[in-house]
């Protein structure tokens, strides 16, 4: 018997609901993580996700930035917020899940700053910003042991391999995929001991792309993408590792998000 955890970036959660519950009617997820919510928690659609089966919701929400929340069919408890790097912005929320086989899993959600266009952080206050929050998140103090069940999740707005970037070579001066970048997401997973679940399933070796940008006419002709969106986990978690799907048909669904679901099943 295994479980379902999604991670998406829906880039507004009221605008895309129904491409949300397109793909929750048709996948099943048990536990729904979704970034750039794009609204305060109480515009958020609490009615029509629970019609949809997910009794236990968190939100850390934000008036049309940012914003993350976190949905489950199994019972959740609200863990600490972090910042990270000393905002008051959206970007982590923190649930302990109570898995059907007993104890619990620690999901913590998270949406790393995007960093604009410039990748100087001498001349963009936003690339700052970013590799700032991958620095707090390297010293982040876990609370765990690598012997619990945790998984980090989330648009992390870093393609790290050269096979999760359609070039290495032409986007290696383009922010997400720059050294500075990808070595500081690096010491994120290695200090922290995290596993990339996604790559554990998928060999390094595979191309493996979960954004797709607007800007591309026919984005699936050209499929230019970047894997921006991570499911890491704890030592525990990559054991209990069956499954990974990344469903790149959503990026041709009518108004999409320019990210789509990436989804991990998990012995329960």
């Amino acid at each position: 018997m295994t479980l379902r955890i999604t991670t998406w970036n829906i880039n507004s959660v009221r605008l895309r609901f129904e491409l949300v519950a397109r793909f929750v009617r048709e996948t099943r997820p048990d536990i729904l993580c979704l970034q750039e919510i794009k609204c305060r928690d109480e515009f958020f659609p609490l009615e029509g996700f629970r019609e949809l089966g997910f009794e236990h919701i968190a939100i850390c929400g934000q008036a049309g930035y940012h914003g993350v929340a976190t949905l489950s069919k199994l019972p959740l408890e609200p863990l600490p917020r972090q910042s990270f790097c000393g905002t008051e912005e959206a970007r982590h929320l923190g649930a302990k899940i109570a898995l059907p086989s007993g104890g619990t899993l620690a999901v913590h959600n998270i949406y790393v700053p995007a960093g604009g266009d410039i990748p100087d952080p001498e001349l963009n206050p936003k690339f700052k910003q970013k590799l700032a929050y991958l620095a707090a998140l390297a010293k982040w103090e876990r609370g765990w042991t690598d012997d619990a069940n945790a998984v980090l999740v989330g648009d992390f707005n870093v393609a790290p391999l050269e096979t999760d970037v359609w070039s290495h070579k032409q986007l290696l001066k383009v922010v997400s995929h720059t050294p500075v970048e990808v070595e500081a997401l690096t010491k994120v997973r290695e200090d922290g001991r995290w596993v990339d679940l996604v790559r554990k399933v998928i060999p390094p070796e595979e191309k493996v792309y979960s954004w797709w940008s607007y800007r591309a006419r026919d984005w699936a002709a050209s499929d230019r993408g970047r894997r921006l969106d991570h499911i890491w986990g704890s030592a525990a978690m990559a054991e209990r590792t069956r499954a990974v799907s990344v469903l790149k048909d959503a990026r041709g669904w009518p108004g999409p998000s320019d990210h789509v679901p990436v989804t991990l099943e998990f012995e329960r």
